[in-house]
């Protein structure tokens, strides 16, 4: 039996730790809040309660797969999961009001046909069609197996060609035309037409923080997972999923500290041999799990390089220019209509300015988007709100990290949640009228409850680019010190981290060799 440190307790750190104890090992977590789960957090006031973090859950096969190796009860005896129909609600600046159902493509086809005109849906569908080899392709080597040596083979953008079509020249995605490797807003514009549709596909890119004028067209394969898996809600909210693994964690005896900040690992022989931490305690280990930014760990190891010759390193700066989020929590008068979708996105009325505002223009120069593409949250869960006569609705935007902006500045940071408010009166008639009361939550307040750089949320590893949208391998150049999380591979999201814990214990029980589960 080896003794483990984790270094954070946020989803990827406590998937890694419930996976090691039913390995035998002993473990203990060092986190430096006061509370599990990372960037999964909760606000709650008044007898209603936000999700503070992500609102909806893709892929639930991860925690499935993770409830089901480490005990008896499996995730839906653990929490309360259903799928939300629609999946999203899509309303546009020329009053086009398109709701698209989950996990269904035929259904996705004939919505978008209704909305956007006839052969809409069929262009969306070749897409997809499309996306699904990315999948196929890129599935295992950028999440079910540790990030391979040469990675470099994942730089080549897997996005097959489109077909001929009516005197196009094909074989221009695949390949990348005249301008270098096709984009995702390259291949939208040239294969969608219809800047509704367009619009609609880059919504699945400025989600996760990407920027689409520079993401590779393999992020097509966001929209594929999604249509393809559903979308998924927890009763109570994400943070119900967070507690349910902790509490699967306490029941396979991993140790918790809380307010326990490491402040630096120590190292003996070669290898990672325990953390120390701020009250001067040295807590020896065999291994050392770092479930925080990868780019943080330098310090805690007196500023040696973790990274070898030719290793996937994390991007340089405060939050690495990573987008955050600004969001609005509401506390609304009144009741939720029976036909509302869980979640509607309004769509800004001039993308460029949009992106311009969160990734730059150019020139390194941003400025507030006056309208920003806003996300409306508005769960059908009574345990959120305090009776039928309330309702909590969660609104977020995208937007530039901490540091760029000063989100500390309490003034600006309310001017842009009116605009949040207004965008979302398109999806809430009598927005104002039923406010209660609201809660504006900015990148700085992220920064300082997770401590992520800038309040950055990291997005999805994807293929191509020449490997710019991969992250750092989950072993590092010191032995014994290994990475899970958003920050490492196989990137941010609710099922990627829990991937990146299932990928570091393989690591930590079958060695470094390992290649994943077959």
């Amino acid at each position: 039996m080896a003794r483990i440190v984790v270094i954070g307790s946020g989803m990827g750190a406590m998937a890694a730790a419930a996976r090691l104890t039913v390995a035998g090992h002993r473990v203990v977590v060092y986190e430096r809040g006061r509370a599990h789960g990372g960037g999964v957090g909760r606000f709650a006031r008044d007898g209603f309660r936000f999700d503070t973090g992500p609102g909806l859950l893709h892929l639930p096969a991860v925690y499935r797969d993770l409830f089901v190796k480490t005990g008896k009860q499996t995730l839906e005896q653990s929490v309360e999961l259903s799928q939300v129909d629609p999946a999203s609600r899509h309303l546009f600046t020329d009053g086009t009001d398109v709701r698209l159902p989950n996990a269904s493509r035929a259904g996705v086809l004939q919505a978008l046909d209704g909305a956007f005109g006839a052969g809409a849906g069929e262009r969306w569908s070749d897409l997809v069609n499309r996306a699904r080899e990315v999948w196929d392709a890129t599935r295992r080597p950028l999440l079910e197996e540790p990030l391979r040596a040469d990675w470099r083979v994942l730089g080549r953008d897997p996005y097959p060609a489109a077909p001929v079509r009516r005197g196009r020249l094909g074989g221009l995605f695949g390949r990348g035309g005249a301008d270098g490797p096709p984009t995702l807003a390259g291949v939208a514009r040239r294969e969608l037409k219809d800047p509704r549709a367009v619009a609609l596909l880059e919504s699945h890119a400025l989600a996760h923080g990407l920027d689409p004028r520079s993401a590779p067209a393999a992020a097509t394969v966001l929209p594929y997972i999604e249509q393809t898996f559903g979308a998924w809600y927890v009763r109570g909210g994400m943070r119900a999923l967070a507690d349910a693994l902790h509490e699967r964690c306490r029941q396979r005896k991993v140790e918790f500290h809380f307010d326990a900040e490491v402040t630096g690992i120590v190292e003996k022989d070669g290898r990672a041999a325990g953390v120390e931490l701020a009250d001067g305690t040295v807590a020896e280990a065999d291994a050392v799990v770092s479930g925080i930014d990868p780019a943080l760990l330098p310090p805690l190891l007196g500023g040696q390089a973790l990274w070898r010759e030719g290793d996937v390193r994390p991007e340089p700066g405060a939050g690495g220019g990573t987008p955050g989020r600004l969001t609005v929590l509401l506390a609304l008068r009144g009741t939720r209509p029976a036909d509302t979708a869980h979640r509607t996105v309004v769509h800004a009325p001039d993308r460029e300015a949009e992106l311009a505002a969160v990734f730059g223009d150019g020139h390194g120069l941003r400025e507030p988007c006056p309208h920003p593409t806003v996300t409306v949250l508005r769960p059908d869960d009574p345990t959120v709100r305090p009776d039928e006569e309330h309702e909590a609705v969660t609104l977020t935007a995208v937007v530039a990290p901490h540091g760029p902006v000063d989100w500390t500045d309490g003034a600006a940071a309310e001017q842009d949640a009116q605009r949040l408010i207004t965008a979302a009166e398109a999806a809430i008639p009598g927005l104002r009228d039923r406010m209660l009361w609201h809660e504006v939550r900015t990148p700085a307040d992220t920064e300082a409850e997770t401590g992520a750089r800038g309040g950055a949320v990291p997005g999805p590893v994807l293929a191509g680019a020449d490997g710019a949208f991969l992250r750092p391998a989950n072993v590092t150049r010191l032995p014994g010190l290994y990475l899970a999380g958003g920050w490492a591979h196989p990137g941010g999201g609710l099922a990627h981290a829990g991937m990146s814990g299932a990928l570091v214990a393989g690591l930590i029980v079958e060695g470094e060799d390992w290649r994943g589960s077959q």
